[in-house]
Formats: structure tokens, sequence, C-alpha cells
């Protein structure tokens, strides 16, 4: 029986490039070593950052004047650098769910935060409306794709201060326009890489302002200067990063993820809108295209399990919801298909007509 993989993260990978990275797991460039066990001074390895990240700035247009490294840690530990490296004296966050909560905790720790704005008390079901942002914060930080409720900001804001943005889980599914942000981070878990790797889109002209003394591992500049290979990075997830943007542009680039990525939401969505057993769990407007949220309708709240076992049944993986929000996630990053989709729509056209 196929499988279908809607897990959130770490998440399905298009095929060529588990292929492709398995290969020089096995032997790297024919050098009768695995990708596991080179030296990331080998001379082979650097053509594998350089066009990583050569091809990081050619899909998302980055301008002069950025640096892209890869670091370890994941989103995490961003939570800690971001602050670190930028809070001079008051940060603004945007709070609409769990990560851009964790990432507010931190930056306590290091200057006074304000919280622009929270839809925590609807359960983040909605991005928040009508707020303004202090004009004398040293930045404004957002979570564009939140993967536990299901909401998502497709676009820049409109704000007169710089941003931040934690994109782990829409990175690459849409075109961004990278000179709005002072910085941009990702943990690869989702449209990026194999997990192991966070990615990190840095404008140079903001770094080493911050008024204390920063570790060294945790100074942006470190890495910076060192073109990721301070420490020993994190080589097969880079591998694995190459391959996925290699695919990226060989599928047609962001315009292209972005197209598919609503082909599969709208399909999705519109038949949970239709389907009597569910209904979605956020506002219409801020539906991610990336993490699919739903529940069974209040009168059927006694099939959530059997659904669950039926759409297991026929292959679906990875599609129970996360407690905060209970029900189904069916998470479409640029990888799932719409033969995924189809076949998870099915299912539920399948299982309202035995109930």
């Amino acid at each position: 029986m196929k499988k279908y993989n809607f897990n959130a993260g770490p998440s399905m990978l298009p095929r060529e490039v588990i292929e492709n990275t398995a290969k020089q797991c096995l032997d790297f460039n024919g050098s009768g070593l695995s990708l596991m066990e080179i030296s990331h001074r080998a001379k082979d390895f650097q053509p594998v950052l350089d066009e990583a990240v050569a091809l990081i700035k050619e899909l998302l247009h980055i301008p002069e004047g950025y640096s892209v490294i890869f670091l370890g840690g994941g989103a995490s530990l961003e939570f800690c650098m971001i602050p670190y490296n930028f809070l001079i004296n008051k940060a603004a966050y945007l709070n609409t769910g769990t990560w851009a909560k964790k990432a507010m905790k931190e930056a306590k720790l290091f200057g006074e935060v304000v919280e622009v704005a929270s839809s925590a008390d609807a359960n983040y079901s909605f991005i928040p409306k009508g707020w303004t942002c202090p004009s004398d914060v040293d930045y404004l930080h957002i979570t564009t794709n939140n993967t536990i409720y299901g909401t998502e900001i497709r676009k820049e804001l409109d704000v007169n201060v710089p941003m931040i943005a934690d994109m782990s889980s829409d990175i690459f599914s849409r075109p961004v326009d990278v000179s709005k942000y002072d910085c941009i981070y990702a943990g690869a878990q989702k449209n990026l890489a194999m997990a192991g790797v966070t990615l990190v889109i840095i404008k140079d002209e903001k770094m080493g302002k911050a008024p204390r003394q920063i570790p060294t591992m945790l100074d942006y500049r470190t890495h910076v200067e060192k073109g990721s290979m301070f420490n020993t990075p994190p080589v097969v997830p880079i591998y694995s990063a190459l391959e996925t943007l290699r695919w990226i542009k060989g599928n047609g680039g962001l315009e292209e993820m972005e197209k598919r990525a609503n082909e599969r939401a709208d399909a999705l969505y519109a038949e949970i809108d239709r389907n009597k057993l569910f209904h979605g769990t956020v506002a219409e407007e801020d539906r991610s295209v990336m993490n699919i949220c739903f529940v069974m309708n209040d009168e059927y709240a006694e099939l959530e399990k059997p659904f669950f076992e039926y759409a297991t049944s026929k292959g679906m993986v990875g599609i129970k919801g996360h407690r905060s929000v209970g029900g189904f996630r069916a998470s479409c990053y640029n990888a799932q298909t719409m033969e995924g989709v189809n076949a998870l729509i099915k299912c539920m056209q399948e299982f309202e007509a035995q109930h």
C-alpha cells in the first residue's frame, strides 16, 4: 500500500532528494568515502556549501548586503540568538502561536519586550489585525507560519520598523521580499532539508550593534566571517538542502512552489468546507497552505478516532492534529503532491458516505 506523508516535521522530502543524498552517503563524488565521514574541510565539500548559498540567494532574490549561513540548534536556538545579537533597548513580538511565544520568552532575558498583539485567547485561530507597532523598537519579530494552529502570514507586513521572521515552516513556498527583513531564520525540517541544519539570512550592517558581550558561538559575526565553517557544520543536512534547492529550481522556482501550494490547499479546504463531518479550525483569511487543520463537527465528535483509523488504513501518515488543537492536520509542504491530497480527500468522502 502506498503511503502519503502528511507529517508536520520532520516531514516529506522529494523522492529524488532522498535518493541522491543516499547515494552520496554511500560514495561521495566517487571519492570512495561516505558523505557522512568526509571532512568538512575536504575540497569536495566546499563547492556543496557554495552552491547551496548561491541557490538560496538566487531563489529568494536576496539583495546585496546580506549573508547566508548554516547553523545548528534549530529555530529554538535562534530564539535566543536573535535578541542576543539584535535587541538593544526594546523589541516587539507578534504572538501568533506556540513558537512565537517561545521566541518572546527568550527575548525577555535580554531586554524589554512588547507584545503588539496576540490571538492566544482564541487558541491562536487567527492572525491579529489592526494592531500598531511602536516606532522605537529595535525590531518586530513575526512567525510567518504556525504549524500547530494552521495560520499563516503569506505577504510582507507593512510596518515602519525592521522585521525579523521565523520562516521555519514556509520558507521557499513563496517569493519573499528579503529587503523587508533584518534577519530571516528557518529550522530545516520542512521545505529545505532533513532535520539538523538551520538557515539564517542576515543583514550585514545590523550585526555587532548589541551593547553586550556575545559568546563566540552565539555571535552571528563568527559564522559569517568563517562562511559557516567556524565549527564542523552539519554536512549531510547541508547536502540534502543543496539537493532540495536544485529540485525547487528545476521545478519552476518559488513562483511554481506557491502555485502548487495554493492548488493543494484550495482543494483540501474546499473538501473540508463541503464535507458534513468536518470543519476548519482557523479564520478563513488566515488559513495556512502549509499546515491544514480541521476537526470533526460537534455532532460527529465520536467519529474522530474511527476516521483516523480509516485514513491510516488507506495509507495516510501523520494526519493526527497537535494536542493543542485536536482533530487532524495535513501538512502540505513543497514535496507534497496533488496525488496525496486527492487521496486524503477521497478518504474523507468515503468516510462521509459510510456515516
